[in-house]
């Protein structure tokens, strides 16, 4: 496979979302305001570069509107996320987030021209079972139907709608326009969301607003860069579905950091999930020959 710009850029930015549900488990912030901040110093430094260099390049109405639009749905899809986390596990909440893929090709199946391949409902459901291999099937078979479960639920439709609308945004608006559009609209809108809900936008230890800034630099900047950037050369399926590899990226990191222990189980889970996304960016017809071969 070709590491070309888009598929490397991908590649940086799955590894700096990896590091985000290991900040989001110190609980150093509330999930709701945790996810403000992320959008506003991400705003705050990258306004500043956009202006000196004048890279901002206002949109058409119709694709500013879309782009802002974006900004509601990713802010409201890491809100909840991290409410999902901090009410239940990251496990689950992981679990349940990573089916956006599912709803991704659902929806690019009845909105979008370019329909899901054969290979990529192959690759789901590979990548699918490697994610419940991962976390384990009697885990799954438990999971608890609260209102947890269900905002890891709607956290995984946001991301799918999402990355939809944000593929539809990026074919005319530069990846840089575009984040500052979306990062302005998010902290808006959780700006005010938090202030009507009493949330604490001060109080944190020195280690709290270190990590705050730590999400907003790598985990959203740079990270959504790299994201948005692929998502503009890139099938959104196929990026939604390469996506699943941070939940290996991540239980690798909770091992290192965390202390978390490390399965059999979960390393052949991975294993099956990253087999899943490669059948994904092989484009022609599925044979044991072809699939293993270089592209």
């Amino acid at each position: 496979m070709k590491l070309t710009k888009p598929r490397l850029a991908l590649s940086c930015g799955i590894l700096c979302i990896s590091i985000f549900p290991i900040l989001v488990k110190l609980k150093l912030a509330p999930g709701l305001i945790s996810a403000f901040y992320r959008m506003f110093f991400a705003v705050i430094l990258l306004l500043p570069y956009v202006i000196i260099t004048k890279s901002f390049k206002l949109p058409k109405p119709k694709f500013l509107l879309l782009a802002m639009l974006c900004g509601v749905l990713f802010s409201s899809d890491v809100a909840v996320w991290n409410i999902a986390i901090q009410d239940s596990s990251a496990t689950q909440a992981s679990l349940l987030t990573n089916l956006s893929p599912l709803w991704v090709g659902i929806g690019s199946f009845f909105f979008l021209k370019v329909r899901p391949a054969t290979n990529f409902w192959i690759g789901t459901a590979v990548s699918l079972f490697g994610m419940v291999t991962l976390v384990g099937f009697s885990f799954f078979m438990e999971l608890n139907f609260d209102q947890a479960f269900l905002f890891a639920v709607l956290s995984g439709i946001l991301y799918s709608i999402y990355l939809l609308v944000s593929k539809n945004v990026l074919s005319e608006v530069d990846v840089l326009s575009f984040m500052t559009i979306s990062l302005l609209a998010s902290s808006v809108y959780l700006g005010v969301l938090c202030y009507s809900l009493d949330q604490p936008f001060t109080g944190f230890s020195n280690t709290g607003w270190f990590v705050l800034v730590l999400q907003a630099v790598i985990c959203q900047l740079c990270a959504w860069l790299s994201i948005s950037y692929a998502t503009q050369h890139m099938r959104a399926t196929r990026v939604s579905l390469s996506l699943l590899s941070q939940a290996v990226i991540t239980s690798i990191l909770a091992w290192l950091f965390l202390e978390e222990q490390i399965t059999l189980q979960m390393v052949f889970g991975g294993i099956i999930l990253l087999f899943g996304i490669r059948i994904t960016f092989y484009d022609k017809t599925i044979s044991s020959k072809r699939l293993f071969s270089k592209d």
